[in-house]
Order: structure tokens, then sequence, then C-alpha cells
């Protein structure tokens, strides 16, 4: 987010008062009215769905500067999802009106949202073709390498560390944990990835790209 466009969107959220959420905590449920946006100041919150089978299925995962539910903000379509703090978070809760009105009187908010919503499509519809074409392994090279691009940290050797568990990976690949549990396995083999106490590393993130690119 461009700095002038962060700090009018810190100013609008500012005025509204602090929520503290632990890790685990939902902060919207499922088919349930939501209490209004929420600013992400500090934390990760996922957004997750699940199915008919009782597994969950990770939709978008956020991070701060973002703020939540906009779909149902500005078209008011009932609110299908749960919103769970993956850590401990720190929200403001803004009325939604207010929020989309604040959206619509500054056209430099809007244009970074849509660009945000639109990198956000662009990452689901590439989820998607895994989904639907690749295979588990691809699944699981898809999410590490969109974890590292959003949350990885980069080391000083150019490895990426992920503070991510098999049982969220499995959450997000849509997969089991010991499908997860398997295909780790084989990347740690083949030298890809190293696995620590809460967390991976990605030894190198363009050979995970080319492992992707040929699986598909």
């Amino acid at each position: 987010m461009d700095k002038s466009v962060l700090a009018k969107v810190e100013a609008f959220f500012a005025q509204y008062p602090t929520k503290h959420f632990e890790k685990g905590h939902i902060v919207i449920h499922a088919h349930e009215e939501p209490a209004g946006v929420f600013y992400l100041v500090r934390g990760q919150v996922r957004q997750y769905d699940i199915t008919v089978r009782g597994s969950e299925v990770v939709v978008n995962v956020f991070k701060p500067p973002a703020f939540f539910p906009m779909m149902w903000a500005v078209s008011r379509t009932p609110n299908r999802y749960f919103f769970e703090a993956i850590t401990s978070v720190t929200v403001r809760l803004a009325p939604a009106d207010a929020v989309v009105a604040f959206v619509q009187a500054n056209n430099d908010v809007l244009f970074d949202l849509l660009s945000r919503v639109y990198s956000g499509v662009e990452g689901m519809q590439r989820r998607m073709a895994h989904l639907m074409g690749g295979t588990a392994r691809t699944r699981v090279l898809f999410e590490l390498l969109t974890e590292c691009k959003r949350f990885g940290r980069l080391q000083p050797d150019g490895s990426w560390a992920i503070a991510l568990h098999e049982e969220e990976l499995a959450r997000r690949a849509g997969l089991t944990r010991e499908t997860v549990n398997r295909m780790l396995v084989d990347l740690k083999k083949q030298q890809l990835i190293t696995i620590a106490r809460k967390q991976i590393v990605v030894r190198n993130s363009t050979e995970l790209e080319k492992e992707l690119g040929e699986d598909l």
C-alpha cells in the first residue's frame, strides 16, 4: 500500500475502537451478520469455509493493513465464511456504511483496494488451477511459494523462512495432514526445503518455482 494511502486509511480507522483477539478466536462467524468492517492493525486472520465433510478450506489470509469483509460491506451479500485469528490480533472496528462512504470519497484508496482485490483474484485463479488440474505435490508447492511471497522472511543466504505448520498447510492446500507430511518429506529429501521448529525454510524459491512449472 502506498504510504500516502496508508496514512489516509490509518487516520480514518483511528477514530474507531480497538479490539484484541487471541489466537484461535473466531472474529466473524459464517452465516452471521458481521459487526462491521475490521481493520487489521497487527497479526494475521484467515478466511475459511467448512465442507460438507467437515474439513476446513482456507480462502484467504489477511495481514496488515487489510480490512475485511469488504465483499459483504459493499454488496451486502450474506457472509458465508469464518474469519479466525491465526495469531493474536489487534483490529479496529468501523461501521460498514462509513467504510464504504470513505472508500467512495477517496479514489486513491478505492484504486488501491481494487488492485489488491485483483491481485487476490489472480492468486485464487492459480490456486483453482492447481486444485482442478494439479496433484497433491503441485498444491503443496503452490502454497509454499505463496507463503514465501506474502509472509516469508528473507534470510541472509537467500532462503525464505515461513511460519507455517503442516496442519495449516493442509487446510490451505485442501489435503490431509498425512498427505502434506509425505510431500514435505519428499521435498526435504530433494534438499528444496528444511524443516525447523515451528517453521519451514524454502532453500531456493526459484528452484521451487521450476518444480511447480514442471509438475503442472
